[in-house]
């Protein structure tokens, strides 16, 4: 019994060894792919090119397989608006913090120089005659609206409004400078393949009165770069079988980039928490060979529309048929309140097989069922006919497609419990 006791005391330690050692190799991708040198992992500054080239090195030091010929990559071209040099906005002669109390609109054009401000308010916008008057008005200024709803507002007025605030936004024909939208909502950000007729700035700042406003002075550098190109990354594991059947693990790596020179966005949750997951799925797969191929693909382009998942189902390196399952990792940070599986309703009988492993070994909170959501690059391949998966952790902070979102924040609460949870999942297979 002694000695017993005395071998589980040992292989306790060293499993907490090796649980130190994942979270060490972890946090260290984190911050690496969240650092400033990797621009946002975007499209300004080659911050998708610092970013797939780190991933290849690291596919490369666990001897993976390159799945395209001789290499990792997979070259694919998009249309991105970009904005590469100044992006500052003044308000009555006050800077703003941009990304703070501002965010330019991602598909706004350039725009440079100071304006008169009309300020309204919702009721003045909602029917067409009123927002034809206010346009009229306008022509060089810029209309700053407060979008923050009156109580009284009917549903019929809400209806009204909004139709007349996407208006305002996107319609081309529409003769007037720009639009200021000021807001009590949090400011998230995005990137697009796209420019609209006129500039769109949102505005969030608690000790601004927006009715006082008279004048913007603003210097937003925009470039829309019709085919840039990017690349995803992609590599295999042979599997112990022979077999061609193939297990596939996805994550994107690519984020929202630079806002001007000084502004970038980390995207720690979103998503290079998935891309490390992806990583530490490499290296336990290259050290403990799978029974089935293994594929590993980290896309580019999914915050511009899954456009690196498009192309790789497009111009698939795999023989897609083969696929036994795929999973995507995406927002895998957190996980206090557990995982969420999309497609789980789909494919049930998975769906189970990782809830009776959870319940068996007892890893995260909980494992939350979620039905089809097109939400991920999981999504281009199950529209094929691909059996996948899209799983994302729940709870923690709430910071996403903003400045907030970084590594040292970003707490990883169940991220060595979660991959053990899916390595067990794959070992099913």
């Amino acid at each position: 019994m002694k000695y017993r006791a005395l071998l589980i005391v040992i292989f306790a330690i060293q499993s907490c060894n090796l649980f130190a050692q994942d979270m060490e190799y972890s946090r260290k991708v984190l911050k690496t792919l969240t650092s400033p040198q990797f621009r946002g992992r975007g499209y300004v500054e080659n911050g998708d090119q610092i970013a797939s080239a780190f991933i290849a090195g690291e596919f490369k030091k666990s001897g993976l397989i390159p799945l395209n010929k001789d290499t990792y990559y997979q070259d694919f071209d998009l249309s991105v608006n970009t904005f590469p040099g100044k992006v500052e906005v003044r308000l009555n002669g006050k800077l703003l913090k941009t990304a703070v109390d501002y965010l330019i609109d991602a598909t706004s054009p350039a725009v440079h120089g100071t304006f008169n401000v009309i300020p309204v308010q919702r009721a003045e916008i909602n029917t067409p005659e009123k927002l034809d008057a206010l346009v009229k008005k306008a022509q060089a200024s810029f209309i700053l609206l407060d979008d923050r709803p009156a109580a009284n507002e009917s549903v019929a007025d809400q209806r009204n409004i909004s139709a007349a605030v996407r208006a305002l936004r996107t319609k081309d024909e529409l003769d007037f400078k720009g639009l200021i939208v000021f807001t009590n909502e949090k400011l998230t950000w995005t990137t697009l393949t796209y420019q609209n007729a006129r500039p769109v700035i949102s505005v969030n700042k608690k000790d601004l009165n927006p009715a006082d406003i008279h004048s913007l002075t603003v210097n937003v550098d925009a470039k829309l770069i019709p085919d840039y190109k990017t690349r995803n990354v992609a590599g295999m594991v042979k599997g112990s079988s022979g077999s061609d059947s193939t297990l596939v693990i996805t994550a994107h790596f690519d984020h929202l980039g630079l806002l001007g020179k000084k502004v970038y966005f980390p995207g720690a949750n979103d998503n290079a928490s998935g891309t490390t997951f992806l990583l530490n799925m490499v290296k336990y797969y290259a050290a403990n060979q799978p029974k089935y191929n293994t594929v590993f693909i980290a896309f580019s382009g999914e915050e511009i529309g899954l456009l690196g998942s498009k192309a790789f189902v497009k111009n698939p390196l795999i023989d897609l048929t083969k696929i036994k399952f795929l999973v995507n990792f995406d927002l895998a940070g957190t996980g206090e309140e557990g995982i969420k599986v999309v497609n789980g309703t789909i494919f049930k009988k998975q769906f189970d097989q990782i809830v009776s492993l959870n319940n068996q070994y007892q890893l995260v909170p909980k494992v939350d069922i979620r039905g089809e959501a097109c939400k991920s690059d999981h999504c281009p391949f199950y529209q094929l006919g691909v059996p996948s998966f899209f799983i994302y952790t729940q709870g923690g902070i709430q910071a996403y497609h903003d400045v907030y979102d970084r590594a040292e924040t970003l707490p990883l609460t169940e991220f060595a419990h979660y991959f053990q949870l899916m390595t067990k999942f794959f070992n099913t297979f």
